[in-house]
């Protein structure tokens, strides 16, 4: 338990929306910690965050305006799904999840899960300098064993990757037919590039392969120059323009181990920014989401 590093809070619920923010609005990238004396983080981990409950989720939600949102458990509970599995049945029309799960996870527990509102599984292969820069997690060998059974079961695999490496995975990720998620824009390097091969590669996949997504999400870890996050824009816009119907947003609230904290409606505001078509807006926040993540008709949020 030594030199795990404590993360700082993230900042305050700041000023409402910029835009008119469509209804059924999703953040589809969050996490939820504690509290402790219930759920207790796991021994090997890479950051010990605050608390951060599914209460305060909801009140994180109604201050951006947004009615659902999609926990993504984090690496602090390796594949402990036990919180987010709370918090999907104390708010089923609010929330649903994406699990971190074993290679030997049965099948009766997968429909346990899909039951109580997880609709994906992320793998982590995030690497810096050749290693993986998070400890927790699970990769292509739990891909190879649940990718053909979460299929089934309309599920998507959501893959935490550096977008330079794409082109090295995605024979692999093509042999089973899953949809694939890529995490926060494929966590570009803003140096590169546009034109840099794997992030090519991704925007022709989402243009063109009828199984790939990503997330308009991140700039504030994608950034060098900071707030208001500048060099992310042509990324962005080129995602975009490249296929908004395979597109989500994320804030991912609420930003663990993260050097500096962004406020995170100035994420949201993002949005218009990088299109000021208000149908793509809605499509991105709203019906996008809805289908990717199985949510139910918008009358019942």
């Amino acid at each position: 338990m030594k030199n795990i590093p404590v993360v700082a809070a993230p900042r305050p619920f700041g000023s409402p929306p910029s835009f008119p923010v469509p209804a059924g609005a999703c953040d589809c990238h969050v996490h939820i910690f504690g509290p402790y004396d219930r759920f207790p983080l796991g021994s090997s981990r890479s950051y010990t965050p605050p608390e951060a409950t599914a209460e305060t989720l909801i009140a994180f939600m109604d201050s951006l305006h947004l009615d659902r949102a999609v926990i993504v458990n984090g690496t602090a509970y390796d594949k402990d799904s036990r919180i987010m599995v709370a918090a999907l049945k104390d708010y089923p029309h609010r929330l649903r999840g994406v699990g971190v799960l074993d290679a030997d996870t049965t099948d009766t527990e997968l429909d346990h899960l899909h039951e109580a509102g997880v609709r994906g599984i992320r793998i982590n292969l995030y690497r810096k300098d050749g290693r993986l820069a998070y400890l927790g997690g699970v990769g292509l060998d739990a891909f190879d064993a649940l990718a053909p059974r979460i299929a089934e079961r309309g599920w998507h695999v959501q893959v935490w990757i550096n977008v330079a490496d794409l082109p090295e995975l995605a024979p692999r990720f093509a042999t089973h037919p899953v949809d694939i998620v890529v995490d926060h824009m494929g966590r570009f390097v803003p140096a590169s590039g546009t034109q840099e091969p794997g992030f090519k590669l991704l925007c022709d996949l989402i243009r063109s392969h009828g199984r790939y997504w990503t997330k308009v999400s991140g700039a504030d870890r994608m950034s060098v120059a900071g707030s208001p996050y500048l060099d992310v824009d042509d990324f962005a816009k080129t995602l975009i323009a490249s296929n908004p119907d395979r597109l989500v947003w994320g804030s991912d609230w609420p930003h663990v181990n993260h050097a500096s904290m962004p406020l995170d409606v100035e994420l949201l505001n993002l949005m218009p920014r990088w299109t000021d078509d208000a149908t793509i807006i809605r499509k991105i926040l709203s019906d996008n989401p809805a289908r990717l993540y199985d949510f139910d008709a918008l009358r019942a949020v």
